[in-house]
């Protein structure tokens, strides 16, 4: 009990002996972890709003003209039976002709009645997990060797683009969090090198008394933990409160959910107190 009691009491003196290198320490690592979280919601949103517009896109199947109509329930048939198509809507040449008319304001097939040169369509949902550009094109190919002459149109380009800016995002968040996870055990094992600087004629006195490495380390993975936890709290406390100010009428922010903040405190908590032992490790040889 004696030697918690003496582990707690200097882990907080040490905070005590140097109150602006613990203050600098917690401003810098509450900014870099401010960023952090800033792209992480960021990302989750841009993510929601991904899946939103990806859940509009539809694939329409163009039914080539000497095709029977009579083959037209075998065809949806043979539509519904495939794993990546949801739902097909058949469009009649009718069909479409209101929509155009719909469209444009006008009928502009008059005096085609008997003639009709729109042609016949399906318009098909695609099941989410099948809704990336590998397996659209997969899905094209199979369909038009199962339904010869039929064209196939989708959003391709833009299915495209929208794979490269969320594998871009993605590749950007990796590089930040490996930067931010730098620069954190660099800037707290920095400023417990500091305070530990000034105790180094202490700790040698201790050891050969018969402490152990791991017992004059102990404050500083302390500290290092308390610290870096702090700098993530007050980060996620002024999302927190930035929440309850601002909102967009647009599009949802999504924010991670109080597990996951909780963890992520955690695990910086776990960072801080490593680098807190890289800081002191020097002093301990």
């Amino acid at each position: 009990m004696t030697r918690i009691t003496y582990i707690i009491k200097e882990t907080f003196r040490n905070i005590g002996r140097f109150p602006g290198t613990a203050l600098a320490s917690v401003l810098s690592l509450t900014l870099l972890f401010l960023l952090f979280d800033l792209f992480w919601i960021a990302s989750m949103t841009s993510e929601k709003f991904y899946d939103s517009l990806l859940s509009e896109i539809e694939m329409e199947i163009f039914l080539p003209e000497d095709l029977p109509d009579s083959s037209i329930a075998d065809v949806s048939s043979s539509l519904i039976l495939q794993e990546e198509i949801f739902t097909a809507d058949y469009i009649s040449k009718a069909i479409a002709r209101e929509e155009l008319e719909r469209l444009v304001g006008i009928d502009l097939l008059i005096g085609y009645d008997s003639t009709n040169p729109l042609p016949r369509s399906f318009i098909a949902k695609i099941e989410p997990d099948f809704l990336t550009l590998e397996d659209m094109d997969r899905l094209k190919d199979k369909l038009q060797q199962q339904i010869p002459g039929t064209e196939i149109h989708y959003s391709r380009d833009w299915l495209q683009k929208a794979e490269s800016t969320r594998s871009l995002i993605l590749q950007v968040g990796l590089v930040l969090g490996l930067l931010i996870l730098l620069a954190t055990v660099l800037s707290s094992a920095n400023s417990i090198r500091l305070m530990a600087k000034a105790r180094a004629q202490g700790f040698h006195q201790m050891m050969l008394l018969g402490a152990g490495k791991t017992f004059v380390a102990m404050p500083f993975l302390i500290e290092g933990f308390l610290v870096t936890m702090f700098s993530t709290a007050a980060g996620w406390g002024i999302l927190m409160y930035g929440r309850q100010k601002i909102a967009f009428t647009q599009f949802e922010i999504i924010y991670p959910v109080n597990d996951q903040i909780v963890a992520f405190c955690l695990i910086a908590g776990l960072l801080g107190a490593i680098s807190g032992y890289i800081g002191v490790y020097k002093y301990l040889k």
